[in-house]
């Protein structure tokens, strides 16, 4: 230490360890100030953040969303009696009740909320003295037999069954639209409307009623609901963690310290998060654990340095300024390579994944001062067991000893040879063409019916299996907006249009009905001919159609008879089904589109899903354009050579590549759950080659050979890239018995990209760099390059 001059190094080292007391000071009350914080996190969701504010679908939807009924957020309740039917004073009792309890949740839109017992439910029917109608209810309903007979004949006049009423009368649902806001003005909090809706199911299943409920707001409550599997599997992952490192330290104050200054960073993010007024969704739950992970890989590489130098007598202070001095600029980049990959998620017009993105940089933002900064200056001060640092040098010990190189890293050092680098850039790609041509098949959107986020046995999913087989079509509506001339939605040139739309619509694979104004009126002339057939016509009568139109459901058009509605009801909402209906829809308004009269896409569930799959689509592409760019970007400033930046890139592309590959094998697809996975699995694994890289290009400016100049990366860093690597994986590989099915699909992805991106800074990077990297090839990495004597006089 005596010999040690603490005015050397960089202007940042000096400024930091000649100050450690006030470093540790100041991250002391950062992690108390933002601890408190992180208590006011609010974890919820939003359906407005899910959807592409920006898409025109969406636009359009918005502009009109006061004027359509039913077609945004809300929730579909089934309530079934355990034996026989509706028809049952019984069980009419209990759906009175449960619909008066629904009533008055906050929330929900009651205005617009529909069931049998609602006054909007109504039916029309021929009679012998013309048309008649009336509330489904009978006026003095007592549960009579008389009563419900008369109920019957209602139901089945009031075009209600398959929407309202099962097929097979053994259900009826009750439709809850819901709000943005609850009457105080704030969110919907979904975490309590879904355990509100589960105290009802709860009480009424004890009556002798089954009740299954589907919709946005009960998915984001079964995930919020899951958010302590998501907190467990967090905990495994860092218990994992932890003992993967003392397994290979054998010093607990620094597997401690790694683990803490991770965490600490993950505590600052969480604190930052509602300082800026950000809260936590079902989306970002998984972010803090990337922040973690990030944060122990780059923790591993510095105290795996400081115990390196310790172990050849360093003091801990000097091995600690040393090692921030060799790894600070290679952990920067890294980190900012990560924040860029997370922010280029900005560009996405979803506000949930910007703010995955947001919440994912700030926690990389954390990362720069706990893990590069702060967990130096703490070893410093702590340093390592004298037993961990002896054991780290092992392998440099045997080989001066005249043992040879340890069988592990000699193997890796033939990549570094033509044979085993030939061979290895081969396999690269043959493996990378076998990636294309699968990940060619890669879909978007959903692949699956129900929620894809969940379990196919979950509650959730087998209660849409439950409303699909009883009422013969999905709850995923599309529904298409026909703006004309207030007061002229009943022109019969306008409802010709609609009706041939309706008329090819009902062709299309995938949709199971539709109803519209023009559907109504040919229903209704054959009411007023005695039900005969012959008159199911749209007729050319001004007078008779607006006449039809004034007794309408005015979800059928607006007050101002300026908007029609096309309703579509999907057999599910997969993707191909989506693209199916949107492109047909698309192709008719090019052609029937007039100055006056304008087909628009798209409201309803599946319509909304359907622009979310167009801009996912769009920017899918686009993301990982903008995150190599990056990538590229910061590994030419860093290495100031085209030759580096392709050993660096090359692996993450065929990772990247290979994940597409593995979701089309999972039957993943892309979706907003999924979108921001490769992006940060290219984040993440950039890590790897720029701390290999920086070591071997550092070593070759010495004037050292490939092989040797990576046999000492992998003594350095290389074998905490490895431990990094599985240990990651291990953790991440355990969400598979997530009861989140996207959870479980995450963590295969993440731990397949976490081995793969090891694997390629171990495997192909060298291989790569035999063909790229030679001295011979590249002066710049010479003895004598013109660059390492301007570097030296920089460093001077």
């Amino acid at each position: 230490m005596q010999d040690f001059d603490p005015r050397s190094g960089s202007t940042v080292e000096r400024a930091l360890f000649n100050h450690r007391w006030l470093v540790l000071l100041l991250c002391a009350l950062a992690t108390v100030v933002l601890g408190w914080q992180a208590t006011h996190l609010q974890l919820n969701a939003s359906f407005e953040k899910t959807i592409p504010a920006g898409h025109p679908y969406i636009r359009n939807f918005l502009a009109y969303q006061s004027e359509l009924s039913g077609l945004g957020n809300s929730v579909r309740i089934a309530v079934a009696p355990r034996e026989g039917t509706i028809y049952d004073a019984r069980y009419m009792e209990t759906l009175r009740k449960i619909n008066d309890e629904v009533f008055l949740v906050p929330g929900v839109e009651r205005m617009r909320m529909k069931s049998l017992w609602t006054p909007a439910t109504r039916w029309v029917g021929v009679t012998e003295e013309g048309l008649d109608g009336g509330p489904v209810i009978p006026d003095r309903f007592d549960g009579s037999p008389a009563s419900l007979h008369q109920l019957a004949s209602n139901i089945a006049r009031s075009g209600e069954i398959g929407q309202l009423v099962a097929r097979d009368a053994k259900s009826s649902v009750i439709f809850v639209p819901l709000l943005a806001k609850d009457p105080q003005g704030q969110m919907l909090d979904y975490g309590v409307l879904s355990d509100r809706l589960e105290g009802i199911r709860t009480k009424y299943e004890a009556q002798g009623v089954a009740i299954h409920v589907t919709g946005f707001a009960k998915i984001m409550g079964d995930l919020i609901s899951g958010v302590r599997a998501v907190l467990a599997f967090f905990a495994i992952a860092v218990a994992i963690a932890a003992v993967m490192v003392f397994w290979y330290t054998r010093c607990i104050r620094s597997t401690l310290l790694v683990v803490a200054a991770s965490l600490v960073a993950v505590v600052w993010q969480l604190g930052l998060l509602p300082t800026l007024g950000y809260a936590l969704d079902p989306y970002s739950i998984l972010v803090p654990f990337l922040v973690f992970a990030i944060g122990m890989s780059h923790g591993a590489q510095k105290m795996n340095g400081i115990m390196q130098d310790i172990g050849r007598g360093l003091d801990k202070l000097v091995a600690a300024r040393f090692t921030f001095r060799r790894l600070f600029l290679a952990g920067l980049t890294a980190l900012l390579a990560d924040a860029v990959g997370f922010a280029v998620l900005l560009v996405i017009d979803i506000q949930v994944i910007r703010e995955l993105a947001i919440a994912a940089s700030i926690g990389v933002a954390a990362l720069i001062f706990t893990n590069l900064i702060l967990l130096p200056v703490l070893l410093s001060y702590t340093g390592v067991s004298a037993r961990a640092a002896q054991r780290s040098l092992r392998a440099e010990a045997a080989e001066a000893g005249g043992a040879g190189k340890h069988p592990l890293w000699a193997a890796l050092d033939r990549f570094t040879r033509k044979p085993w680098a030939t061979w290895s850039v081969v396999g690269a790609l043959v493996l990378g063409a076998v990636g294309v041509a699968a990940s060619s098949q890669l879909k978007i959107g959903d692949l699956d019916p129900g929620a894809p986020e969940l379990r196919a046995d979950s509650r959730y999913n087998r209660d849409v299996a439950f409303m699909n087989a009883s009422y013969g079509a999905s709850s995923d509506v599309l529904a298409v907006m026909v703006t004309t001339p207030e007061g002229q939605c009943s022109r019969y040139d306008t409802l010709k249009r609609v009706d041939a739309l309706e008329w090819e619509l009902r062709q299309v694979e995938g949709v199971e009905s539709t109803n519209t104004l023009g559907l109504l009126n040919r229903r209704v002339l054959t009411g007023l001919n005695e039900g005969n057939p012959k008159w199911y016509e749209l007729l050319p009568n001004q007078e008779m159609l607006n006449l039809i139109t004034a007794g309408a459901p005015r979800g059928l058009y607006n007050e101002s008879c300026g908007l029609l509605t096309t309703y579509v009801y999907l057999k599910d909402h997969k993707a191909d089904t989506l693209a199916r209906v949107v492109a047909h829809v698309e192709r008719f308004a090019r052609s029937n589109d007039t100055p006056e009269v304008k087909f628009m896409l798209a409201a309803g569930s599946a319509g909304i899903e359907a622009a979310t799959n167009i801009v996912v689509k769009d920017a899918w592409r686009q993301m990982l354009l903008l995150v190599y760019a990056a990538v590229v970007a910061l590994c030419f400033i860093t290495f100031r050579s085209w030759r580096a930046v392709v050993v660096a890139v090359v692996p993450l592309v065929l990772t990247s590549v290979l994940a597409e590959a593995l979701m089309v094998a999972l039957g993943i697809g892309v979706k907003v759950a999924t979108l921001p996975v490769i992006a940060l699995g290219v984040g993440i694994g950039v890590d790897y080659a720029l701390y290999i890289l920086s070591v071997t290009l550092a070593q070759m400016r010495e004037g050292k050979s490939l092989s040797e100049a990576y046999y000492r990366a992998l003594l350095f860093t290389g074998k905490v890239v490895m431990l990094t690597g599985v240990t990651l994986a291990i953790g991440v590989i355990t969400w598979v018995a997530s009861p989140i099915k996207f959870q479980a699909d995450m963590g295969i992805l993440l731990a397949f990209m976490f081995l793969w991106n090891m694997l390629g800074a171990l495997v192909l990077l060298p291989a790569l760099g035999h063909f790229l990297l030679r001295p011979s090839a590249n002066g710049e990495y010479g003895s004598n390059s013109p660059l390492r004597a301007v570097r030296e006089l920089v460093a001077k």
